[in-house]
């Protein structure tokens, strides 16, 4: 399969309204993120190393991730890196790439969408953070779109406050929250939050659905959206890479 036939099945199949990126946007180094994915970037490498999943059942806590907790009205205003976090149980999910291992520390959500696919957002994106032993970042991106219920849906059913408790979440099956299609697109990036650290490794899926309910819910605690403006390739590709 080449992603770049298959690129127009990332778009969103339906947008239900517009919405803009915000924070700051420019970088000042060579390889922040997101990006926008575009056909001439993509590449075929057939020595590309696989991504190899091996996820298994957690239980999750939904917190709210705080950035201006000095603040006196913090708790009543959201700062465009604020988000909801799930955290998983240590174990329970990890990934290797060619013989390294990264563990599944957490995954939290932005809208819009951080990454853009022909320059087109999804209302949701879910970012999967792995670590590896010796710190280095593994990151999985999910752009959500309008469809059918998905175990995200559950994951988002009662979101935290800011200041208050977090969630408890039954255990799921951490694999349905990744899409059916196994193809992914990998690059090297960033940390789309402060303070930006470089090396990062991205891999984007395909699209993974979620109710309009939950994203009427998540919208409306981030009224001006939580993304970080697209930043420059300045250069770089895309590989298109199976996952296992």
């Amino acid at each position: 399969m080449n992603l770049r036939r298959s690129l127009p099945a990332l778009l969103p199949l339906v947008l239900a309204a517009t919405f803009f990126a915000v924070g700051t946007a420019e970088s000042g180094t060579p390889k922040q993120s997101p990006v926008n994915v575009t056909p001439n970037a993509i590449r075929f490498d057939p020595h590309a190393p696989k991504l190899d999943v091996t996820y298994g059942v957690s239980a999750l806590e939904l917190k709210y991730i705080r950035k201006d907790a000095d603040k006196p009205d913090g708790c009543t205003t959201r700062d465009h890196e604020e988000t909801e976090e799930a955290e998983v149980e240590p174990g329970s999910g990890h990934v290797t790439v060619a013989g390294t291992r990264y563990d599944l520390v957490q995954f939290h959500f932005h809208t819009p969408s951080e990454h853009q696919f022909l320059g087109r957002n999804t209302p949701l994106e879910m970012h999967l953070v792995h670590r590896s032993a010796a710190g280095k970042l593994l990151v999985v991106g999910v752009p959500l779109v309008i469809g059918s219920h998905s175990v995200v849906d559950d994951v988002l059913a009662k979101l935290a406050p800011e200041c208050g408790e977090p969630v408890d979440i039954e255990p799921v099956n951490l694999n349905r929250l990744l899409p059916l299609n196994h193809h992914t697109l990998h690059y090297t990036g960033s940390l789309t939050t402060a303070p930006f650290t470089e090396g990062v490794e991205w891999y984007l899926t395909g699209e993974q659905h979620v109710t309009a309910a939950t994203i009427a819910r998540f919208q409306g605690l981030f009224t001006a959206g939580n993304a970080r403006a697209p930043q420059p390739l300045n250069g770089r590709t895309f590989v298109e890479v199976p996952r296992i």
